[in-house]
């Protein structure tokens, strides 16, 4: 577990190494937050000294429902609240699936099928955000890079900033904004989310070239196309994709909306920093439509690219059932006259003369060559343009 204490533009994280003594001796900064960051696992085990600790510091205690949800690896991407706090669940892009044992989680298992190796990218996890006033409580897979890339940042953005004047500690939102260190719990929250979001975004092109060299090898008429299976499961895994970007933009949309319950203060600072937070919402909602927006293109991409190649092998079909036909329909005359020679009469005209096998061949030259004109002229022997 990781404790970061956020006091307008510092950042600090705490140096203790047990969970329970980092908890026990765990204190509200002056004019600042906390943001507690566990793994799903640790919050199972020490689900007791943390409530112990909230109830501390924000004088109340998690429900159990909401317990269960920030355990809970199959649950989609949803938004519930209280009174007193927020709670959010949002799925991010996993490196691994660490979780797959205990439940199978929500996430596209691509590492147990086959197909590219940008699909088995495509693996979600669940993590759980709680948002009090004054703490942020972050629950996340076993899988932590993405949660330590962005304390990484923090931390950085904390350090960098230069020393506060006596202007800027009247704006102190106002200021920590601007030196990129988040002003509060839910500034906090959405800057990780969107981070998250960025994650899938980057998914974008990868996916665009994969699929754009299938399109190409579907479409190409000298190649036969195998990879049936990796098409299948891109296919069954842009459509996970587009359910998991749903719920996504779903919960954004919970939360904008009690955003806008929340009377606006009165302070101007605090006005600005509500403002700041819509805006930032709104941001990662364009950014989660985007991804949702470029998933079904694909989607629609590879429908388009499997049915024109069936229909590219339908006319290609059709073609070599053209040229047969009209080789069967030149040959058929000669059979004719091959078989009328070849019956067992005593008496066939030419059959007795000198000259019979050459006037045969001559009359079945002129037939075959009458016929190819014929179906020349009707371009049933010509071949469509590449």
């Amino acid at each position: 577990m990781r404790i970061f204490s956020i006091q307008g533009s510092s950042v600090s994280e705490s140096n203790a190494q047990a969970l329970t003594q980092a908890l026990e001796g765990l204190q509200l900064p002056t004019q600042g937050y906390l943001w507690l960051t566990c793994t799903r696992q640790e919050f199972e085990q020490h689900h007791a000294p943390i409530q112990a600790a909230l109830q501390r510091l924000c004088a109340l205690q998690l429900i159990d429902l909401h317990v269960s949800d920030l355990l809970n690896v199959q649950l989609p991407s949803r938004y519930d609240f209280t009174s007193q706090y927020d709670v959010l669940v949002f799925h991010r892009l996993a490196a691994r699936h660490p979780e797959s044992t205990s439940g199978g989680g929500q996430g596209l298992q691509m590492s147990r099928r086959g197909g590219p190796p940008i699909l088995r990218r495509i693996e979600t996890s669940p993590v759980g955000f709680v948002v009090f006033d004054r703490v942020l409580l972050s629950v996340h897979p076993q899988d932590l890079s993405s949660r330590d890339n962005y304390a990484q940042r923090l931390l950085a953005a904390g350090n960098n900033s230069a020393p506060e004047s006596h202007e800027e500690k009247a704006g102190d939102s106002r200021s920590a904004g601007a030196r990129g260190v988040p002003a509060d719990p839910s500034d906090l929250m959405l800057r990780i989310v969107s981070h998250m979001v960025d994650g899938f975004l980057a998914l974008r092109r990868e996916l665009s070239l994969q699929l754009d060299h299938w399109q190409s090898e579907l479409l190409n008429p000298k190649t036969r196309f195998n990879n049936w299976a990796a098409l299948l499961d891109t296919r069954v895994a842009l459509h996970r994709l587009d359910e998991i970007c749903e719920d996504q933009r779903s919960a954004m949309q919970d939360w904008l909306e009690a955003l806008k319950t929340v009377t606006e203060p009165d302070n101007v600072t605090d006005r600005h920093a509500h403002d700041m937070l819509q805006v930032r919402s709104r941001d990662v909602l364009e950014h989660i439509e985007r991804v949702v927006h470029h998933v079904r293109r694909l989607e629609q991409n590879v429908e388009t690219a499997v049915q024109m190649h069936f229909n590219a092998q339908s006319h290609r079909t059709n073609e070599i059932m053209r040229t047969l036909t009209v080789l069967t329909a030149v040959f058929l005359p000669l059979n004719l006259i091959a078989g009328i020679f070849g019956m067992n009469f005593e008496f066939i005209p030419l059959l007795h003369r000198s000259n019979g096998f050459w006037l045969a061949m001559a009359a079945m030259a002129l037939t075959a060559t009458t016929l190819v004109a014929y179906f020349w002229r009707k371009r049933y022997l010509e071949r469509s343009a590449r």
